[in-house]
C-alpha cells in the first residue's frame, strides 16, 4: 500500500510537471516592450502597463510622456485619470456599508432617498444601480456646455427628482449610466455622516495601502499628474469600446511631438465630467492599482462573500439594445466590475474607464492570479484590440492558463 501511495504521488508530480509551462521572462518582457513599442512613440502620450502574478509585478513599465508641456515621462508612479474604473471603489465602498449594517442592497432607492419622490424610486433597488440595471435614463442637461464641463455629483443628479419613467422594469435589461453610481457619493454621508472623500480614504485607499490615489478637483495637486490628449484634429468619436459619442473640433493650442503630430489637452476644462467623483473621478497609479487588488485578494477591505457578490454575473450586457459600452458576446455586469465568460478562456473580470484623453483598462483572472494595469493618457489605440494581443502573449507564454 505504502509502494503504491508513493507511486501514485510520483505520477501526480509529473502530471503536475507536464501541465505546468515555465515561464522565460527574458522572453516575455521582449514580446511586450515590443507590442507596446508598436501602439505608442516615446515622444507621444503613451501609457504605463502593468502585469502582475501572485500580487508582485512580472511587468512594470511606462512608454511616452505624461506631460507635453514639461516633457516629464511616463512611468509606474505616473497618475493617470482612471474614470469609469472608480466605479468599483463606490461599489466595494457599498459593500462596506452593508456588511457594517448601514444600508441593504436589497433595498429601494427611496428608502434612502425620500426626496425622490416619484413611484419609480420603490422600484429600484441599490443592486439595480451596482449592477446598470435600474432603468434610470441619463437625462442630464448635455447641451448645457458650461454645466457638462463643472458638474459635480450633485449637479449630476438634480435631473432625478423630476423623473417619472424608467427606461425598463428595473432587473430586467442592461443600459450604462453614470449618474446613478453618484447617488452613493450622498448615500455615504447619509447613513456614516462622513465626506463621502472621507469615507473612502477611510476604509477603501488606506486599508489597501495606497498612498498615491486622490479624487479630483479643479484645485487638486496630484503629483506627478498625466494630462490627458487627443490628436488635434476633427473628428468623429464614437464606439462599443467608449461610453461617449461626440464631435471634436481641432484647437488652436496644441503640442507636436517628434513625430509632427499635434496634439491638444483633453481633460478638466476641456472635457466633461471631471468633478464628478463616485462615478469617475479618481487619480491613480499603476503601482498604487496593484495594492488595490493585492487588497481585494487577500479580503482586507472587504470580505470575500462580498467581494464575490461584486464579481458575480448580475446584468447581461450582450445583445442589450439601450447600451452599447462593452456590449460584447459573453458579457456581463456585477457590482462595478465586468465580467467576460468567453467559451474556452479562462473568466476575466475587469472594467474600462475613459474620459477626455484618457483610457484605462484593468482586468483579474483569478484562476491564473494575474492582473493586467494599463492606464493611457491618449485615445487614438484600440484598447480591446491591444488587451487582446497582451492578453494572447501572456496565455502564450505561460503566464495564464
Amino acid at each position: 500500500m505504502i509502494k503504491k501511495a508513493i507511486m501514485i504521488a510520483i505520477a501526480i508530480c509529473c502530471v503536475g510537471a507536464v501541465g505546468a509551462k515555465s515561464v522565460n521572462m527574458k522572453r516575455l518582457e521582449a514580446r511586450l516592450d515590443s507590442v507596446m513599442e508598436s501602439h505608442y512613440d516615446p515622444q507621444s502620450p503613451g501609457a504605463a502597463l502593468l502585469i502582475a502574478k501572485n500580487g508582485k509585478a512580472i511587468y512594470d513599465k511606462g512608454i511616452g510622456i505624461a506631460d507635453m508641456a514639461t516633457g516629464e515621462k511616463i512611468d509606474g508612479n505616473t497618475a493617470f485619470n482612471i474614470a469609469s474604473i472608480s466605479k468599483q471603489f463606490t461599489a466595494i465602498g457599498a459593500l462596506k456599508m452593508q456588511e457594517m449594517g448601514l444600508i441593504d442592497l436589497n433595498n429601494s432607492v427611496a428608502s434612502y432617498f425620500p426626496e425622490l419622490k416619484s413611484d419609480i424610486w420603490k422600484k429600484v433597488r441599490l443592486r439595480h444601480l451596482l449592477s446598470h440595471s435600474s432603468g434610470v435614463p441619463d437625462a442630464r442637461p448635455r447641451g448645457d456646455r458650461n454645466f457638462m464641463l463643472t458638474a459635480t455629483d450633485e449637479q449630476s443628479v438634480q435631473y432625478m427628482k423630476d423623473l417619472t419613467e424608467l427606461h425598463f422594469k428595473p432587473g430586467t435589461d442592461y443600459e450604462y449610466i453614470n449618474p446613478t453610481f453618484d447617488l452613493f457619493y450622498f448615500l455615504v454621508e447619509k447613513k456614516t455622516g462622513m465626506k463621502f472623500v472621507d469615507f473612502q480614504k477611510k476604509y477603501i485607499f488606506d486599508r489597501a495601502g495606497m498612498k498615491n490615489v486622490q479624487y479630483f478637483t479643479p484645485e487638486a495637486k496630484i503629483p506627478h499628474m498625466a494630462h490627458g490628449y487627443i490628436v488635434n484634429e476633427d473628428a468623429e468619436v464614437s464606439g462599443s469600446d467608449s461610453d461617449y459619442a461626440k464631435k471634436r473640433e481641432k484647437v488652436e493650442n496644441d503640442y507636436v511631438d517628434g513625430k509632427g503630430t499635434h496634439w491638444a489637452e483633453c481633460d478638466y476644462g476641456e472635457e466633461t465630467f471631471f468633478a464628478t467623483k463616485a462615478d469617475g473621478g479618481i487619480y491613480t497609479t499603476t503601482h498604487d492599482f496593484l495594492k488595490w487588488e493585492n487588497a481585494l485578494r487577500r479580503n482586507i477591505i472587504v470580505k470575500r462573500s462580498s467581494k464575490q457578490k461584486a464579481y458575480t454575473p448580475h446584468t447581461k450586457v450582450s445583445g442589450s439594445k439601450w447600451s452599447g459600452y462593452q456590449n460584447r458576446e459573453n458579457t456581463w455586469y456585477g457590482y462595478g466590475w465586468f465580467i467576460d465568460k468567453t467559451p474556452s478562456r479562462e473568466v476575466k473580470i475587469y472594467h474600462t474607464g475613459d474620459n477626455g484623453g484618457f483610457q484605462a483598462y484593468a482586468a483579474k483572472y483569478e484562476r491564473s492570479h494575474v492582473n493586467v494595469i494599463m492606464l493611457e493618457n491618449q485615445s487614438t489605440v484600440d484598447r480591446w484590440t491591444l488587451q487582446l494581443e497582451i492578453e494572447r502573449i501572456l496565455r502564450e507564454e505561460g503566464v495564464l492558463r
